[in-house]
């Protein structure tokens, strides 16, 4: 699975002339690439550079739109957030499958017990169930889809359901 982490590392990898990169996902199979060169810069043949890259070497089941780093503010990007070491090293793993993605879950969240429920093609969103031995806090909550999303692949959400 192509996770955010992993394709901005593969990008930097392949350009690694270019300063800033960013990938975000913003919609059912779509996901869009923002950068800039050491000039503050993305001209049209970077662009297709890119495109190309993305469509050759990134998640094979999600559309890629190639944008200016500065549109990330007027496209409303979430800012980059700090991570576990195990959900960062889980993100980067070229293999990584559904089990892996909930075994990271179980090691952060040890008093509940995540599991595949469904995925949902025409929308791209995996659900997930999580069953808990107690209540599971809002801000639990919150990490535990924040982790997901880092998990998951490009153009795809989630959803988790508590019991």
């Amino acid at each position: 699975m192509r996770t955010r982490l992993l394709s901005e590392q593969l990008i930097k990898k392949r350009f690694p002339h270019l300063r800033y990169v960013r990938v975000h996902t913003n919609g059912a199979n779509k996901a869009t690439i923002y950068a800039w060169n050491e000039d503050l810069q993305l001209p049209e043949q970077e662009i297709r550079s890119l495109q190309h890259f993305a469509s050759d070497y990134l998640h094979p089941y999600a559309c890629f739109q190639v944008k200016s780093y500065h549109m990330i503010q007027p496209d409303q990007v979430p800012q980059v957030e700090r991570l576990p070491d195990s959900i960062l090293k889980a993100a980067m793993n070229k293999g990584l499958d559904p089990s892996m993605i909930m075994d990271s879950i179980h090691q952060l969240f040890p008093y509940g017990r995540m599991s595949f429920n469904q995925y949902d093609a025409a929308t791209a969103t995996i659900h997930f169930d999580f069953h808990s031995i107690t209540w599971v806090h809002p801000s639990d909550k919150e990490r535990i889809s924040h982790y997901l999303r880092e998990l998951i692949p490009l153009g795809s959400s989630c959803e988790v359901t508590y019991y």
